[in-house]
């Protein structure tokens, strides 16, 4: 397979699509998500069937097996890139689907949710990014509701930049463990990245049970991004949402 670079979410994973000279993108007016297709001929893909996020909903049963985790503590660097909130983090964890390893890359947050659950929206959520030997992609989402601090969201959002562009190493490693939930039933579908170039090919992986972030929280990450970071749901099309 040939190898790419994508930006997973804010992962550069390098590709033309992201050399300097690739088009602005945004989430809102003329270089909105309603405009990403026609943005320039890389981001094509946006106008694809299989995009994501969705809405996860007529679901069939299926018998998944379940996703084995290997995560250790080992974020290393959290950034603000104007588009997402990421935490990178060194080589190390992993995930196993479909008889393949899937090394993570990263995770960043968006809110509001852009996956919505039975047509109900969340005030936050994450994707755990990740990729194989060849450059197939898999991203586990994690809902957040607001309730009790999460503890790996405190040591993040403690070092979180402020300006687009910043960039600072964390204190300690995180672990990408604390924003998991302890009930790992997921829901699965095949979609995209949900930002340009829009690649799609990519295994989803959709926690069913949240995990919580406290109002002040979520609030602080509000903040920092100045505007909501949500593509808006895409349409599922002839796909089938697995649970």
């Amino acid at each position: 397979m040939k190898k790419t670079f994508f930006a997973i979410g804010m992962l550069m994973l390098s590709s033309p699509a992201f050399s300097a000279q690739a088009a602005h993108w945004g989430y809102s007016g003329h270089t909105g998500p309603a405009h990403w297709a026609t943005l320039t001929p890389e981001y094509g893909a946006c106008a694809g069937k299989n995009q994501s996020p969705v809405n996860l909903t007529g679901f069939i049963q299926a018998d998944m097996k379940p996703i084995a985790f290997r995560y250790i503590s080992n974020g290393k660097e959290i950034l603000n890139n104007g588009h997402a909130v990421q935490v990178n983090v060194h080589p190390g964890s992993s995930i196993r689907v479909d008889g393949r390893e899937f090394e993570l890359k990263q995770f960043h947050f968006h809110a509001p949710s852009e996956n919505h659950i039975r047509g109900q929206s969340f005030p936050m959520e994450a994707h755990l990014v990740h990729a194989d030997k060849d450059g197939n992609l898999a991203v586990v989402a994690v809902m957040f509701t607001e309730g009790r601090a999460n503890a790996a969201l405190r040591k993040a959002w403690a070092q979180m930049p402020k300006h687009a562009g910043d960039k600072s190493m964390l204190a300690s490693a995180i672990s990408p463990t604390g924003i998991l939930p302890d009930n790992r039933d997921h829901y699965r579908f095949n979609g995209s990245l949900t930002t340009p170039p829009c690649t799609e090919g990519v295994r989803w992986l959709v926690m069913k049970q949240p995990v919580s972030a406290s109002k002040a929280q979520i609030a602080r990450f509000a903040e920092v991004m100045h505007h909501p970071n949500n593509r808006p749901v895409q349409a599922i099309n002839a796909r089938t949402i697995l649970e």
